[in-house]
């Protein structure tokens, strides 16, 4: 692996470490990661493939799923081509543009990802709470409109973190203890001041998150009135089934994000290997379960992913 090793003091350039302490199992680490970040590309590629190609899922409904497949596609690809070239033939270089580059990218998509997951709660809130008007309200059109409005402010809110970053002085000692270009920890190798950086990240975080989950959990706060006033026992059913999905990918984007955001910030008691492999985990495994969790709770979806796979 020496013989690849391409990692010389440049001063436009940053060194990714790739996991520290951990530099002899990286191709043994890289095994499951490769695995899990394939099968998720595959499950997110399919369900694009068959709303694409099936004119009777060109509804809103897996519009917002080719949507979620995507920002799940892009999340992952982000940080994990360049993961495995660390992993794979000790490829650490990276340029402070390239750098930055991806750490826009990277929670760019991530908030856009969130988005969507508002744009779900909506969706399902108004086929329980007014169903009659479902057609009329949510349109293929409307969830476009609500998708490009979601991409403006991920570009808007996210853009000044790596303006911010790149008027900033940085340091002769440019490694990064990491897989990928994260926020803070690009911050640090900056021999200024990085106060500014610090707030605009920490609050930037909580905004979005907050505002997000306040609007889900008024979702599912009226979606859970509506159900409870139901009186048959298997529309009460049918009608929380309709959330399952949902929930779930909710339960695996939100505390895990929060989780790494913090961890990234006030990261003391925890062991650096554990916290940057649980922080590429937390990109690598919702992608790979949510075209599952889907493909399990959606019956239409379901069958039209067996129609194709049959004829394999």
């Amino acid at each position: 692996m020496t013989a690849f090793n391409m990692t010389p003091s440049h001063p436009s350039t940053f060194i990714l470490m790739g996991i520290p302490g951990l530099e002899a199992a990286h191709i043994w680490i890289s095994i499951p990661f490769s695995m899990v970040y394939i099968i998720g590309l595959l499950g997110n590629f399919t369900i694009l493939f068959v709303v694409g190609k099936e004119q009777t899922l060109h509804k809103p409904m897996y519009l917002l799923l080719c949507m979620l497949a995507l920002t799940d596609i892009s999340t992952s690809t982000s940080i994990m081509p360049k993961t495995f070239l660390i992993f794979w033939f000790d490829l650490k270089n990276i340029t402070v543009g390239g750098c930055l580059t991806q750490m826009f990218f990277l929670h760019a998509v991530s908030i856009l990802h969130s988005a969507v997951l508002v744009t779900m709660a909506f969706d399902r809130y108004i086929a329980i709470c007014n169903p009659l008007r479902y057609a009329t309200i949510i349109t293929n059109a409307r969830i476009a409109k609500l998708g490009l409005v979601g991409l403006i402010r991920a570009f808007l809110f996210v853009l000044p973190l790596p303006l911010l970053l790149s008027r900033q002085p940085f340091c002769a000692n440019r490694i990064i203890p990491h897989t990928y270009c994260e926020h803070i920890a690009v911050a640090k190798m900056s021999c200024g001041d990085i106060t500014v950086n610090r707030m605009y990240g920490l609050v930037l975080a909580f905004v979005v998150i907050g505002s997000d989950l306040t609007l889900i959990t008024l979702s599912y706060g009226l979606i859970i009135r509506a159900v409870l006033r139901i009186v048959s026992k298997e529309a009460h059913q049918k009608a929380l089934n309709t959330c399952t999905a949902h929930i779930c990918v909710l339960m695996m984007s939100y505390p895990p994000g929060l989780f790494s955001t913090l961890t990234h910030r006030f990261s003391q008691g925890i062991s650096p290997h554990v916290h940057i492999i649980l922080s590429n985990l937390y990109f690598l495994i919702p992608p790979m379960l949510n075209p599952v969790i889907y493909g399990v709770k959606t019956k239409e979806l379901r069958d039209k992913v067996s129609k194709y796979a049959c004829r394999r």
